[in-house]
């Protein structure tokens, strides 16, 4: 049993050696500030090499977070939908009915957004 699992172990073993290899040669051949000055221009986003028009700490509006939380939802429902509707007379009555249930809590999904007003602007 233990020898199924080896070939993962190993190649485990080497992608941690490699990401460690990686990060020690960056600290001892990467470039070292012997004199850093602390420049307030390094502290502000790069804008096309010109000065800030104004201050962008604004908040975001947390609509913004549900809509994509919810474009993910359904985008994913979409995705799953695609292979079924391809092959749905193949899956037979078990496959429909499961179709129909995940329908179901999708459809649940969207009313329950729907009556908390996710999907309202204003």
């Amino acid at each position: 049993m233990t020898e199924q699992y080896l070939p993962v172990l190993l190649m485990i073993l080497i992608a941690a050696l490699t990401a460690g290899l990686i990060l020690a040669l960056n600290a001892l051949l990467g470039p070292k500030q012997k004199h850093r000055k602390d420049f307030p221009s390094k502290r502000t986003p790069f804008e096309c090499g010109s000065d800030l028009l104004q201050d962008n700490n604004r908040r975001v509006s947390i609509r913004f977070y549900l809509i994509a939380l919810l474009f993910v939802l359904f985008d994913l429902e979409a995705i799953l939908l695609y292979p079924w509707a391809i092959t749905g007379r193949s899956l037979g009555t078990i496959g429909y009915i499961e179709i129909l249930i995940f329908l179901f809590f999708l459809m649940v999904a969207f009313v329950f957004a729907y009556r908390r007003k996710a999907l309202d602007w204003r």
